[in-house]
């Protein structure tokens, strides 16, 4: 990001007027995270040929990032267009009785852009064309950064509620499911980090832990598993930049989704803007409910039934040309039901006990209330501060009825959060120096207990040692702290963004640690092909989802299996080499091999199959494997993409942490075996054709190969258990889980199209070929999970 006053050209397609400046933020004290890493801002004045200011109509296009916008400048000819990628862009402002003017702009800098226009008379037709091709690919970037707009995001494939945000990622190479939702980035297990308009959120997002933002309320996303900018740390798996503003147009607009189908599923969703002079309000609000949130552990699909509901409000004011300020709150909550097993629906008709509907129900919810400031102040054209803050409270509770089996257990863990960032940004030459520090306090509170029932089909699924009651309570403050400075550096055809950051982890444990990252790229213009290296080194903090009672001494007290130490933080050493290649002007491939070798590898054990999960580490693990994925963003009347993953992954004993209970949870102390996420081959694809204005057709596949399972009965007992269609799904000599195929299709039409309002409805059918797609199966660590069956849904959208 290199931040410049001058004119640069690039042999890119067409010829383009490349716009540069750029700037950095120092953080002075913990205050919080300037705008996201890689968006920038275009700060548009239009004016007619006497200099007087002129509304007029603005569309602006990047092909690399899936970005296409109409908008409308103020009466005085101004427009802000915010929380753009970095890249390159297409600008088209036209009104009527002058010429239309063209031009390429290129965002690289979180500086905003100042550019004015000066509009044509027809006779004078000054305007140049530009090829929308030569946005495919942006020569300055330094890593893998996949980028999904606004229209992916509104023609997506219909989701269940509290998952909408994580399908979108899910479909994206290196990234991959298991049960509920959970993502994993190349390998990683609960180590990704969602940053909301700048604001890290490092705890699990999935629908059994924390309620979603919805798709609906993106306006666009920024995914990296690569080349992690020294700034972003703590969860390093991967990192999704979620920007959720909406851009400035003057007067009331908003959106409002309806949408409904299988498994009795429906949602609504609404969101409101109003500018008025230098002020902008936005509210938004969701909710949803359904009978299958999250992934039974039978085909029945039983006990399945959740509910999720959001609401924000936001207000920004542009204090002064160089000061502006932003206050947002939200409220999110989800509740939801545990799907049973067989033997947990009926055991209590069988044993002539009274029940007026399933024997076993076990209840969880989870709310959440958060509220972030911004403040962000332009020194200079080349200096730039910007400064954030949140204040979190997160509750969850879990609950079980007196015929839960074969335990019942109850869960009531909260915390509260402040976090403080600050940066700073200076472009000087060839260089953009960035540096911040940031600081984040977690107050963790935990309240846990369980009853093993006396009875013997219960009390023979535990070991005789293990007590029949048990409870626990603590709270404590986990402390983090951090620093970073990193340069980015543009030299022709050159890009080179090398990084230093520093962690403090406070909890159980006093670590620190140094992280260096660099990333190098080579664009070779003749070929339309960039070339790219990168190195990271990471330091990741424990999930603190119970982290106090997995390293208690109590928890020593339940089982001997694990050891019960503290759970250490994560350190690895990430590597990656790959390209990006366009073609034909329309056709982008990216591909690249990748390996990360980490101690103290993070992930989680189950209590069965709850919710409940117990942060552990094990020894080490080595991840390694290749991606790849080809788009066609725009091509004639077709866009779409095809990506290909291929992972193997080991992990290596002895476990740390945990709470394992049962006397078939027999672990080795030494060895290796494959990791939970160990599929060798993932394929995602979708194609949509514009048939005719108004009307358009999708269709995509889905190829999973398999995950690994380690089941400890026999094949009578997961028969018995489980039932035949689950097994005949599972290769036992080879310890995998069958591949998988689906097939879904769309369709969508623009129901009313207008300078005011739009509508369009949209149909998908999902899973057409019915798999029973087992995703995870009786692991110790992973517990049972069945994806959707076959399904249909509908979406209405209109948009004012």
């Amino acid at each position: 990001m290199i931040l410049q006053s001058g004119v640069r050209r690039f042999a890119v397609g067409e010829r383009r007027l490349s716009i540069k400046r750029i700037a950095v933020l120092f953080g002075l004290i913990a205050s919080t995270v300037w705008a996201q890493s890689n968006t920038g801002e275009l700060r548009l004045e239009v004016r007619d040929p006497s200099g007087h200011p002129a509304q007029a109509a603005v569309h602006l296009v990047s092909k690399a990032n899936q970005y296409r916008n109409a908008l409308v400048t103020s009466d005085q000819g101004a427009l802000d267009v915010r929380r753009l990628p970095f890249g390159i862009y297409d600008l088209e402002i036209s009104k009527p009785g002058f010429a239309v003017v063209s031009e390429s702009l290129e965002i690289q800098s979180a500086i905003p852009l100042d550019r004015t226009i000066q509009l044509r008379l027809p006779t004078v037709n000054q305007s140049v064309t530009v090829n929308a091709a030569g946005t495919l690919i942006d020569p300055d970037q330094a890593g893998t950064v996949t980028q999904v707009g606004s229209e992916v995001i509104q023609t997506r494939l219909a989701s269940l509620p509290g998952r909408s945000l994580q399908d979108l990622v899910n479909s994206q190479p290196g990234w991959l499911y298991e049960g509920n939702a959970v993502l994993h980035p190349r390998g990683s297990e609960y180590d990704t980090q969602f940053v909301v308009d700048g604001i890290p959120l490092t705890d699990n997002r999935s629908p059994s832990f924390g309620p979603e933002i919805d798709a609906d309320d993106l306006q666009s996303m920024s995914i990296y598993t690569a080349g992690f900018p020294a700034e972003y740390g703590r969860k390093m798996g991967g990192v999704v930049e979620l920007n959720t503003v909406q851009d400035t147009q003057p007067g009331f607009h908003g959106q409002v989704v309806l949408s409904g189908g299988s498994f009795d599923t429906a949602g609504v969703f609404a969101e409101g803007q109003y500018t008025w002079g230098k002020n902008t309000l936005g509210a938004s609000a969701s909710g949803g409910t359904t009978g299958h949130y999250l992934n039974p552990v039978v085909p029945e699909n039983y006990t399945n039934t959740g509910t999720v509901g959001d609401f924000s409000l936001h207000y920004q004011r542009d204090l002064s040309p160089r000061d502006r300020l932003s206050i947002n709150a939200r409220h999110e909550l989800s509740r939801y039901d545990l799907p049973n097993e067989q033997i947990q629906q009926n055991w209590c008709h069988v044993s002539g006990l009274t029940s007026a509907g399933p024997c076993q129900r076990q209840n969880a919810d989870n709310f959440e209330t958060m509220g972030t400031v911004s403040f962000q102040h332009t020194f200079s054209p080349n200096v730039v501060a910007d400064f954030r803050g949140m204040v979190r409270n997160n509750a969850n509770h879990f609950w079980s009825n007196d015929l839960s089996t074969p335990i019942l257990v109850f869960q009531h863990n909260w915390f509260n959060e402040g976090y403080l960032k600050g940066a700073v940004t200076i472009d000087h030459g060839h260089n953009e120096w960035k540096a911040g520090v940031e600081s984040d306090n977690i107050f963790l509170n935990e309240n846990f207990r369980y009853l093993i029932p006396n009875l013997p089909m219960d009390t023979s699924q535990f070991d005789p040692s293990n007590p029949l009651t048990f409870a626990f309570a603590a709270n404590r403050p986990d402390l983090e702290q951090a620093a970073f400075v990193q340069d980015l550096i543009r030299w022709g055809d050159w890009t080179v963004n090398a990084g230093l950051r520093w962690d403090h982890y406070q909890l159980l444990l006093n670590r620190q640690a140094t992280s260096p990252r660099l990333s190098i790229a080579r664009f070779f213009p003749s070929e339309n092909l960039i070339l790219h290296f990168s190195y990271d080194r990471v330091f990741e903090t424990p999930s603190f989802e119970n982290i106090l009672l997995s390293s208690s001494t109590a928890a020593a007290n339940l089982d001997t299996i694990s050891l019960q130490l503290p759970v250490q933080p994560s350190v690895g050493d990430y590597w990656e080499a790959g390209l990006t290649k366009g073609w034909f002007k329309n056709l982008r491939l990216s591909a690249n091999y990748f390996r990360r070798d980490v101690n103290n590898y993070a992930d989680d054990d189950q209590i069965y199959n709850t919710t409940i999960s117990f942060p552990i580490a094990f020894q080490k693990a080595i991840i390694y494997g290749a991606d790849g994925k080809i788009d066609f963003p725009e091509w004639k009347r077709f866009s779409g993409f095809v990506s290909y993953t291929y992972t193997v992954g080991n992990a290596w004993f002895p476990v740390t942490g945990g709470l394992f209970l049962g006397d078939d949870a027999v672990i080795p102390t030494s060895g290796h075996f494959p990791d939970s996420q160990d599929q060798r081959n993932t394929v995602r694809a979708r194609v949509r054709c514009q048939v005719t204005r108004r009307f358009w057709l999708a269709g995509g596949v889905q190829f999973d190969s398999g995950l690994p399972f380690d089941f400890e009965g026999t094949y009578q007992e997961a028969l018995a258990e489980y039932g035949q269609q689950v097994v005949n799904r599972l290769d036992f000599p080879a310890g995998r889980i069958d591949p998988s195929f689906q097939v879904n299709v769309s369709a969508g039409v623009d129901i009313h199209r207008s300078d005011h309002w739009n509508t369009q409805f949209q149909v998908d059918g999902e899973n057409l070929t019915n798999v029973l797609d087992v995703i995870d199966f009786g692991g110790l660590f992973s517990g049972n999970a069945i994806g959707p069956s076959r399904s249909v849904a509908a979406r209405l959208t209109t948009n004012f």
